[in-house]
């Protein structure tokens, strides 16, 4: 009776739950299903005029059949298309984006850039000369324009970084118009557009050696990981070449999107959070939202961030990205204005133009060159302080997380010393034998954590590379606290008048280098070259004139006359003459005895019955 009473009371019970789970399937959007997501997949390999390339066709079908194995709505795949069809393949594809909530265009193949126009080239192009383009490629605003009325994400992703095949033979009609290397980078018209480069714009990317090329092999990688914002799927993709290239090859995302979570492909419901998980971490979402911003990397992302988080510790960071963006943007326009200036200088040296006209042009050139130099010391300075500010937030992070842990493990010991002590007290209070509980029942285990590295590798780290940006440190970079970086923070304590501790690297000394925004430690040159700004220059004298010991030109000293070795002095008993007076008679013998041999005296001869050998060994000299 009892069991038939509680089976239908489950039975209720299951029936209520069906009905509202079918309630919430018809008022709420299932989440896995709601948005419509479309994409266009092209690779270009069997190109008609240059040399084939091996992986486009290869990276465009796998990247297609992932997108199909995604549960897209629309993967149209096309490989090796002459002009006529890639047209074509567009035009179709605009239809299927008219209701679409996510569009994608991957392209693998051959690009270039022509006068800060960005194009797509087809199987079939020739581009004899630069205004080709035109007819025989695809622009890539063509591609953007076909995926503008998705609702929520338009995404481009180009594999088409590669050297240009056609630049040594492609003539140019006008002298100033730029042939770029790679593509152009490029910040789409249109809000929610994400344009992914397989390298940075002005750079080239590499097709790769094995199946596919580097950029395509971390997008298989990264691509359809279910909830994974696509501003951090890029980022991954990012890391992940830069490593398989040693930092030759960088990928780069133009475009932006607003705050909320963006994915390909929609994550799992998330399980129920424990009531009793650890308290969340107040910094967690401005982290994050740093993170995503970095992702992002443009000014107006960062103006975005320091809008919603005006101060504070990512305050700064942004702070510095900022900066450097804005000095890359500075140099390149500065870069631009200089090319400007050396055309119109060379044109009008061409059409030989007044000698008043040539001279402002080369002055303006001048001018424009030196505004280049400013703007290009600029950017390499907030390159260096961006790196470091990465650097620091990367120590201080790990720090924070090493802390966090710390205190967990502390919290995890506290909560089994109480445990224990709470069963200890239950077993007095109820008379239970103590030794049958474990020995090491409140014993405090030792933390993952107690392991792992301090950050004072990182500090060091950065604390040497503010001593190289002051002129201080000269040695490698590699976190070493040692002799050398010790001595090069002594020179900063000196020149810049502080009293740090030079025996450790910590993050007031940091700072106090970092406060400093100009040389602190003098430049020391080898000798023959003096300082000059930055750098050392080679020190010339005048002619007549040579370097001296103190670095300063000193006349050359006259040279001394070197004394000719003296001829030995002839001896009489050997000289001529005295050989001629005693030359032989004109008999010409000699009489050779045991002391030598002389001629035979005036007047004598030689008994020559000795040898039988005249003058030789003869027996005796015979006088008159």
């Amino acid at each position: 009776m009892i069991g038939a009473v509680l089976g239908a009371f489950f039975m209720q019970r299951l029936i209520l739950l069906a009905l509202c789970c079918l309630a919430a399937a018809f008022t709420l959007p299932n989440p896995a299903f709601a948005e419509k997501r479309v994409a266009l997949v092209i690779g270009n390999s069997a190109y008609q005029n240059v040399p084939k390339l091996p992986n486009p066709a290869n990276d465009a079908g796998a990247i297609a059949d992932l997108l199909r194995a995604a549960k897209f709505d629309v993967v149209e795949s096309k490989n090796d298309l002459n002009i006529t069809d890639m047209r074509r393949a567009f035009r179709d594809f605009s239809d299927k984006v008219r209701d679409a909530d996510i569009a994608v265009v991957y392209y693998a193949g051959h690009g270039l850039e022509i006068d800060g126009t960005n194009y797509l080239i087809p199987v079939d192009a020739i581009l004899r000369r630069d205004t080709d383009a035109y007819d025989e490629a695809i622009t890539l605003d063509r591609a953007l324009q076909v995926i503008e009325p998705a609702k929520q994400l338009r995404l481009v992703i180009l594999d088409a970084c590669r050297d240009n095949p056609f630049a040594q033979s492609m003539k140019r009609t006008l002298a100033s118009r730029s042939l770029g290397r790679g593509l152009a980078g490029v910040e789409p018209g249109k809000p929610n557009t994400l344009i992914a480069f397989a390298a940075k714009g002005g750079s080239t990317a590499d097709d790769g050696n094995g199946a596919h090329s580097p950029f395509a092999t971390s997008l298989l990688q990264h691509l359809t990981t279910p909830g994974l914002d696509i501003r951090r799927l890029l980022g991954l993709v990012r890391d992940d070449v830069m490593k398989a290239t040693n930092d030759r090859q960088e990928p780069f995302v133009y475009g932006s999107l607003g705050g909320a979570d963006v994915s390909l492909v929609p994550a799992p419901p998330a399980p129920a959070a424990s009531a009793q998980g650890p308290a969340a971490d107040p910094q967690a979402a401005i982290r994050r939202d740093y993170e995503l911003a970095l992702q992002i990397n443009t000014q107006e992302a960062w103006q975005a961030f320091l809008q919603q988080y005006p101060t504070g510790f990512y305050a700064g960071l942004a702070k510095a990205q900022s900066n450097k963006i804005a000095a890359e943007a500075a140099q390149a326009a500065a870069a631009a204005k200089a090319r400007q200036a050396e055309a119109e200088k060379a044109r009008l040296a061409a059409e030989q133009a007044t000698a008043a006209a040539q001279a402002k042009a080369a002055a303006d050139a001048r001018a424009a060159e030196q505004t280049r130099l400013a703007a290009e010391k600029l950017k390499l300075q907030e390159q260096a302080k961006a790196e470091n500010a990465e650097r620091v937030r990367a120590a201080a992070e790990q720090a924070a997380a090493e802390k966090a842990a710390k205190d967990k493990a502390a919290a995890d010991v506290k909560a089994a010393e109480d445990t224990a002590k709470a069963q200890a007290a239950a077993a007095d209070h109820k008379s239970v034998n103590v030794a049958a509980l474990p020995a090491d029942a409140g014993a405090i285990k030792p933390s993952a954590t107690d392991d792992a590295k301090p950050a004072a590798q990182d500090i060091a780290r950065s604390l040497q590379t503010e001593l190289r940006r002051v002129g201080c440190f000269t040695g490698s970079i590699d976190g070493d606290w040692k002799a050398a970086s010790q001595h090069a923070l002594e020179l900063f304590d000196k020149y810049g008048s502080t009293k740090l501790d030079v025996k450790i690297a910590s993050l007031d000394a940091v700072d106090a280098v970092k406060s400093k925004t100009a040389r602190v430690c003098p430049l020391i040159c080898d000798h023959g070259y003096r300082a000059d700004g930055e750098t050392c220059v080679r020190i010339t004298c005048d002619a007549g004139y040579e370097i001296g010991s103190d670095n300063t030109c000193e006349k050359k000293a006259k040279a001394k006359p070197v004394a000719k070795q003296s001829e030995p002095k002839k001896n009489p008993e050997t000289s001529d003459a005295t050989r001629s007076a005693r030359a032989p008679a004109a008999s010409g013998q000699l009489f050779c005895g045991q002391g030598g041999c002389r001629p035979v005296a005036k007047g004598c001869h030689l008994d020559d019955r000795g040898t039988g050998q005249p003058g030789y060994g003869a027996a005796r000299e015979i006088c008159n």
